[in-house]
């Protein structure tokens, strides 16, 4: 009779696919985690910016100013945040109300970086209402 020869080699050749299907699942998912990351961080500077452009615009109106100034303000760029654009609007609208004429301003801001629809296009808006008595 003779032995049979060989199973081993198929095992070890079936063990090796394997290990190297979940080598490369592996690399796959920590590639993912790393750019899930990247997002979040980004996500939080864009949110920062927006914030920088609504606090700048807020400065402006309570300095005096009006919606006028924060409108023909072209995008704003910040140092600390390099690469993002912000992008203000304003929009304001006076009452009368028991002798008093309050403003209510109402202020848009959108931070972008990248191209939109790019792999790396992340984008956050933010609005804030305030009301100023005249």
């Amino acid at each position: 009779m003779r032995q049979q020869q060989g199973f081993s080699i198929v095992m070890a050749i079936f063990i090796l696919v394997v290990l190297s299907l979940l080598g490369g699942y592996m690399v796959r998912l920590g590639g993912i985690q790393q750019m899930t990351s990247v997002y979040a961080l980004q996500g939080a500077r864009a949110y920062l910016a927006s914030k920088a452009g609504l606090e700048w615009a807020i400065a402006r109106i309570n300095l005096g100013g009006s919606c006028i100034e924060v409108n023909a303000q072209t995008a704003l760029s910040f140092a600390d945040i390099a690469g993002f654009t912000v992008k203000l609007s304003c929009t304001s609208t006076p009452y009368t109300e028991g002798g008093k004429n309050p403003v209510v301003y109402e202020i848009n801001s959108l931070s972008q970086y990248g191209v939109y629809a790019g792999s790396d296009y992340v984008a956050r808006q933010l609005e804030v209402s305030m009301v100023m008595n005249n």
